[in-house]
């Protein structure tokens, strides 16, 4: 028996030791985890009082002017970030660089604080096929199976579509983003009555998101919510 504590004893230290890392801002040594708390603590979280619409902030949490005067067609946005250095940094890491191990930190981040929404169904924003094969993974899908283990919800990836290849939304001014991503959706499911959470990695004029969300709505979604890790600030 003590011969077995011992071995169980070495094991322990060789899996701690092999699971060691460092933070990926400050180097420093964060045991098994990406991030140490210092640098996890120091990441821009949205202030409390903003829209519940469209996340941007507001005096006291009410709706912004924008969601009252032209209503997107989604319903509510929960986001944890601004999209502000580093957490842009690391959204681009996981993005561009395959560091998938991001995308589970993030979705640990937003399962905590939707796991009281009420949703049927979560959908992930899809890419263009030609898309997908270019990044070789979609960010989106990434981010939400780990936030559906953790609060129960059902995932479905192949509901919805992007049927258009249309430029990155990045390399276009803000005027220019609704007009790009107009019809780029597609659902093949009667959804009515159904509360959907549509997740993304980063929101910023939120044009992809309304569209799809739209999409989601003209075939029967009640309620769209959108969970995204970071929220982009106008400057």
């Amino acid at each position: 028996m003590r011969i077995l504590t011992q071995s169980a004893k070495l094991f322990r230290r060789a899996r701690d030791k092999l699971l060691e890392q460092d933070c990926l801002l400050c180097g420093a040594n964060s045991a098994a985890t990406l991030l140490c708390p210092a640098c996890a603590n120091d990441l821009p979280r949205l202030s409390a009082a903003r829209c519940p619409q469209c996340a941007l902030p507001t005096v006291l949490g009410e709706h912004c002017g924008r969601c009252l005067s032209h209503p997107p067609y989604y319903d509510a946005t929960l986001a944890v970030f601004r999209y502000d250095f580093p957490v842009d940094k690391l959204i681009q890491s996981f993005k561009y660089a395959h560091r998938l191990a991001l995308g589970h930190y993030f979705a640990q981040q937003l399962a905590a604080q939707a796991a009281s929404c009420g949703v049927d169904r979560l959908i992930p924003l899809p890419l263009h096929a030609q898309r997908l094969r270019e990044r070789g993974f979609n960010q989106a899908l990434e981010l939400a199976r780990p936030i559906s283990q953790a609060c129960g919800w059902p995932i479905d990836a192949h509901l919805c579509s992007r049927t258009r290849y249309t430029p990155a939304q990045a390399g276009l001014p803000w005027r220019e983003r609704i007009k790009n991503v107009k019809g780029a959706f597609h659902c093949n499911a009667d959804l009515s009555g159904q509360r959907i959470a549509l997740v993304d990695d980063v929101m910023t004029t939120g044009a992809s998101l309304d569209e799809c969300a739209r999409t989601l709505k003209l075939h029967g979604a009640a309620q769209v919510t959108l969970i995204v890790v970071a929220r982009a600030l106008p400057k």
